[in-house]
């Protein structure tokens, strides 16, 4: 992508047309090119674990367009305009929850959806966006490490919205609308005596909150636990996905050649349990080729975001990098038998379409921060 002359004994670098044009789009190459990978080895896997459905494959296709339209857009866009959007977006985003928990769409047992007729969406996704957005917006102009009052409100800012997604119930974007907000309080230089508190506090919220949850919740705890314990129930995902992994091996069964998943005994195969269907059918191998290429975008992303320029930037910019490997690793670990099973896709790869496009405008939104860094302020 550049190209090094030589004239009168001093070297030269000079753009290609290629990152000209990546220039002119503020995006940024390597991680472009990440992205389409894990994408493209995505389709491959997708079309066997949906049963060589080309239908679905297409409509994943569209789904990836939608978000990659998503994310040029975002970059285009100022950073001074992002941090006016934040605290707006989260209004919106918290009001919409609300209208989600008095009247929203009910499907597979969760009231989750807005139905605006030809539109039917998940607030909840904006909130993994407009969550740490607004805790870097707070924290831009303020002393840090944010002080104890500071924090309180912070707790408020990310709680709310998280408390709002589990009841759906939604525990998995609950979680992870939690996580974006608190990477980006911890960024901000929380002290470690205050972290301490905090982990003993959520404990504790984490005993009361084991009260009020569904009982389908409840077991999927147990069955992390001992999955043995109702293998033909709650504990037939885990059991299953196991099997697909360590059947595989090191190279596995071949591509559509995985029993566990073209016959229907590993369920939610094209979408939550997909990365079983790649330790099955590609092995060990096929799996570190995914995780190569899922750290080198993560990588990536935290050197993008070690470049901006202001705290609000920084901030956002860090939380949406190790947000994006959040979600391999609890997706890597719940299919594994590592964590509990709580419905977070696997990045890129799971079948569906608002989490993709919300994942790739986060992209969107970091390549902006980095590719204005110049500009901040003026």
């Amino acid at each position: 992508m550049i190209r090094e002359e030589v004239s009168d004994g001093s070297v030269r670098r000079t753009l290609t047309g290629t990152a000209r044009m990546l220039m002119a789009l503020k995006l940024d190459g390597p991680l472009l090119v990440g992205l389409g990978l894990i994408a493209a080895y995505g389709l491959v896997v997708l079309y066997s674990a949906s049963g060589q459905s080309l239908e679905m494959v297409l409509r994943q296709v569209g789904h990836l367009a939608m978000g990659t339209a998503f994310m040029l857009l975002l970059a285009q866009v100022s950073p001074n305009f992002l941090k006016r959007l934040s605290p707006w977006l989260f209004v919106l985003g918290t009001l919409m929850l609300l209208v989600v928990a008095a009247m929203g769409h009910i499907g597979k047992g969760a009231q989750r959806w807005l139905d605006l007729g030809p539109l039917r969406f998940q607030p909840s996704e904006i909130m993994k966006l407009a969550v740490p957005m607004m805790c870097a917006w707070y924290l831009q102009e303020r002393p840090l490490p944010p002080s104890i009052a500071q924090l309180l409100l912070l707790g408020v800012m990310i709680m709310v919205p998280a408390g709002l997604t589990v009841i759906e119930p939604d525990l998995g974007t609950g979680a992870l609308i939690a996580i974006g907000g608190i990477l980006v309080v911890v960024m901000a230089g929380l002290q470690t005596g205050i972290m301490a508190a905090l982990a003993l506090l959520g404990g504790v919220a984490g005993w009361v909150g084991w009260h009020f949850m569904h009982d389908y919740q409840r077991e999927r705890i147990y069955t992390f636990i001992n999955p043995e314990n109702d293998p033909q129930g709650a504990g037939y995902h885990i059991i299953q996905s196991q099997i697909a992994i360590g059947s595989g091996g090191i190279f596995g069964k071949g591509w559509m050649n995985g029993s566990q998943a073209q016959l229907d005994y590993l369920p939610e195969h094209s979408t939550d349990f997909i990365f079983a269907v790649i330790g099955e059918e590609f092995g060990l191998i096929g799996l570190l080729l995914l995780l190569l290429l899922y750290a080198f975008v993560v990588g990536r992303a935290i050197y993008l975001s070690t470049q901006t320029q202001d705290t609000y930037a920084r901030l956002l910019a860090g939380s949406l990098a190790l947000t994006f490997f959040v979600y391999v690793f609890i997706n890597a670990g719940m299919v594994s038998g590592l964590l509990p099973v709580v419905g977070v896709p696997l990045p890129l790869i799971s079948y569906g379409g608002t989490s993709m496009v919300t994942l790739l405008a986060g992209f969107g939104i970091l390549m902006s921060l980095y590719s204005h860094r110049k500009l901040v302020g003026s």
